[in-house]
């Protein structure tokens, strides 16, 4: 069984992360319990709304240092929409400051004539790590699900795992350091690529599994 904890912080609808990850075999624990987290194979952090008060409802469950240390210790880790963007050191967007896993900003889209914000909708990938075991079997620029008014913008541009362009900008559609893995698209609202993501994931999970029995 391949046990992945889903962390439950009042920040957006855990139920279609949990199918998704579901139906690429894994077995979806919502938890915000650390204990749950560590006894994990892995742990998704999913997330919908606002910087703010996700580091707010994190803190008020004293999840903030036990996420970096799962991160540390180098348990497989996927960070989703919201969950990408609090990796980050703070938010133009708010003024708490984030996790800081990740060196860099979160930034707002700048305006542009005809530009819709939120960027919303779907966008081709430019995988910027081909080799990533997040894109395996994935066409050449698949097609992802995208909501969000902001982008996660690295100090470091080896993080960046793929990029979209909306409007004249080239952004951050995810992130990849070792075992940390974060996107800012919607793989469970992705269709095929979006499931062979998470399919992606929980193999990469497997064969850690596989590698400590």
């Amino acid at each position: 069984m391949t046990l992945i904890a889903v962390i439950d912080y009042d920040m957006g609808n855990l139920h279609s992360a949990c199918k998704g990850l579901e139906q690429a075999g894994a077995t979806p624990q919502v938890t915000d319990e650390v204990k749950d987290l560590e006894r994990a194979d892995a742990v998704v952090l999913p997330g919908v709304g606002a910087f703010d008060p996700a580091i707010q409802h994190l803190r008020s469950r004293d999840l903030i240092q036990p996420i970096r240390d799962i991160i540390a210790s180098g348990k497989p880790f996927l960070g989703i929409c919201l969950g990408l963007q609090i990796l980050l050191e703070g938010s133009e967007e708010g003024h708490e400051p984030g996790l800081g896993v990740i060196s860099g900003m979160v930034r707002r889209f700048r305006p542009e004539p005809q530009l819709t914000i939120p960027h919303m909708g779907w966008n081709q990938l430019h995988l910027t790590q081909p080799d990533s075991p997040l894109w395996q079997q994935l066409p050449a620029n698949p097609w992802v699900y995208f909501v969000h008014s902001f982008y996660a913008d690295p100090s470091n541009p080896s993080d960046v795992a793929a990029t979209i362009t909306h409007g004249s900008q080239t952004v951050t559609a995810a992130i990849a350091r070792n075992n940390l893995m974060a996107v800012q698209f919607h793989p469970e609202k992705s269709s095929t690529a979006g499931l062979q993501i998470l399919a992606n994931f929980v193999a990469l999970v497997r064969s850690q599994q596989l590698i400590a029995s």
